[in-house]
């Protein structure tokens, strides 16, 4: 209780407890899932009240976390906590349990789409990939740090083929500095195309995980296992960054093995870390792929192609083909494919644009591309929350199924562990209850993010003033994805 006091009177904390309590949103009715969105009040209404909710954080934050007159005073209790943080060993057996049980559940994952039952509803590889790791462990290592770090499968049998001497944690050739990140970018675009189109079936999972644990030993043999699991594999990279939003860290030393410290939420987001274009891009493509996800399906996306894009090339398909509509079908899901592999660049663009507006309000003499990564992290409370309000309402609907499909795994008419035939009813969540929380999450993820910012920039710019004024820009920008993040829920759903 001394400690949560003590953090209590901390000044930037104070400015974000009071900053959140800006986000409790009013009473409001919004949408079901999968129908038209009837808003009970006009959009602008929302957007207005998003923003000024923003903005007011923006000065609470601002205030307290810049009164101390020095930026070192009010950075310092951050730095103070962090190094009395409280660290225990994780006991070698709970690491083991977990390494074996993740190790089991991709066996089984794989088993079951190969040998299992086709209906994607009755095998268990499906809930289990895309609803329990997928989306569970997510929001799991935001609250409990990465345990995905010393549990990952694939590095469990890459470390059990380097003891078996088939790899070299050294590789066979150094790992090239000038890919960085960008093949766990690549693999996220993948990745992210499968969910999106490529309409799955249990056994294509099952043949795409197996292609990825092959990949992923073949590089892991030519770069290194320790090289290819920090730039090149998608979810290490992936619950690595969610994992900086945790108050739980895990640190693996030579002599006592995984270490556990406790450290204040957010904090690992003021951590420096090494982060180049690459790693910008891939934060950017967090919030790009969700932002993509929510907007892909709308009647003004579709209406955007088939009223503002097709009419331009519609005289040419009708002239080269005897079956224009089949054409046109084919050519607007590959735009679509299109406009997700450069989602990242058009985020790209538009944070280099906001960032250099901050670069020239604030006289900074650093670079845009430096400033750029040195605010990437800030962003990632946005991308958490984004991807939080648009799948979480999967985990209660689908994820409860997953205590019916582990009596059942394959679909066979099984009952391993007397769950099989569980009468479990829907858990439909009422349409307020789901924008309610919604709002209030992406309000959330934007004042954690405002504030991560605003501490950034106390570290990066000459003095307050311009660390204040770098910081109006970067507002504009979270209230610009605050409101189009909004906007994208209450977009009505419509067929390409």
């Amino acid at each position: 209780m001394n400690r949560l006091q003590a953090v209590s009177r901390l000044p930037w904390a104070k400015a974000l407890c009071s900053a959140l309590a800006c986000v409790a949103p009013s009473a409001v009715h919004a949408h079901a899932f999968a129908a038209p969105y009837t808003l009970p009040v006009p959009f602008w209404m929302y957007a207005y009240g998003a923003s000024a909710a923003l903005v007011v954080s923006f000065v609470i934050v601002g205030f307290f976390a810049s009164a101390s007159g020095e930026r070192s005073t009010a950075l310092a209790p951050i730095h103070a906590v962090d190094s009395q943080h409280s660290v225990r060993p994780v006991p070698q057996t709970m690491v083991t349990t977990l390494r074996a049980i993740a190790l089991l559940l991709l066996v089984l994952c794989v088993t079951s789409g190969l040998v299992g039952t086709s209906n994607p509803f009755l095998n268990i590889n499906m809930t289990m990939f895309w609803i329990v790791f997928v989306l569970g462990l997510t929001y799991a290592t935001a609250l409990v740090g990465d345990i995905f770090a010393f549990a990952n499968p694939w590095r469990t049998l890459c470390e059990g083929a380097h003891r078996a001497g088939l790899l070299s944690r050294s590789g066979r050739v150094a790992y090239p500095p000038m890919l960085a990140s960008y093949p766990a970018l690549l693999l996220y675009l993948v990745f992210i195309w499968v969910e999106l189109f490529g309409h799955t079936t249990p056994l294509q999972l099952s043949i795409y995980l197996l292609g990825y644990t092959l990949l992923t030993l073949y590089f892991s043999r030519l770069f290194g296992i320790d090289a290819w699991f920090r730039h090149g594999e998608l979810f290490s990279l992936f619950f690595r960054l969610v994992g900086l939003m945790a108050p739980v860290e895990y640190r693996t030393c030579a002599r006592r093995g995984v270490e556990c410290r406790l450290r204040l939420p957010l904090s690992g987001l003021l951590q420096r870390q090494p982060v180049d274009t690459s790693l910008v891009l891939f934060v950017l493509f967090m919030l790009a792929s969700t932002a993509f996800d929510g907007a892909h399906e709308t009647q003004p996306w579709s209406r955007l192609f088939w009223r503002g894009v097709y009419p331009w090339i519609e005289p040419a398909v009708a002239a080269t083909s005897v079956q224009p509509y089949t054409v046109a079908a084919r050519l607007y899901y590959r735009w679509q494919w299109l406009m997700l592999a450069l989602s990242p660049l058009l985020y790209f663009g538009l944070y280099a644009g906001f960032i250099a507006l901050s670069r020239h309000v604030s006289g900074s003499t650093r670079s845009t591309r430096e400033l750029g990564q040195l605010f990437a992290q800030s962003l990632l409370p946005i991308a958490f929350v984004y991807h939080l309000t648009h799948y979480y309402t999967l985990l209660p609907a689908q994820g409860i199924q997953f205590i019916k499909l582990i009596s059942d795994p394959l679909g066979w008419g099984w009952n391993l562990f007397g769950t099989a035939r569980i009468a479990l009813p829907p858990v439909l969540l009422d349409a307020s209850v789901i924008w309610h929380s919604q709002v209030a999450l992406i309000l959330t993820g934007h004042i954690a993010s405002v504030f991560i910012a605003h501490m950034e920039a106390l570290r990066v710019f000459p003095d307050q003033r311009g660390a204040v004024a770098s910081q109006i820009p970067m507002l504009l920008l979270m209230v610009g994805l605050t409101v189009g993040g909004l906007w994208i829920l209450s977009l009505p759903m419509g067929s390409g």
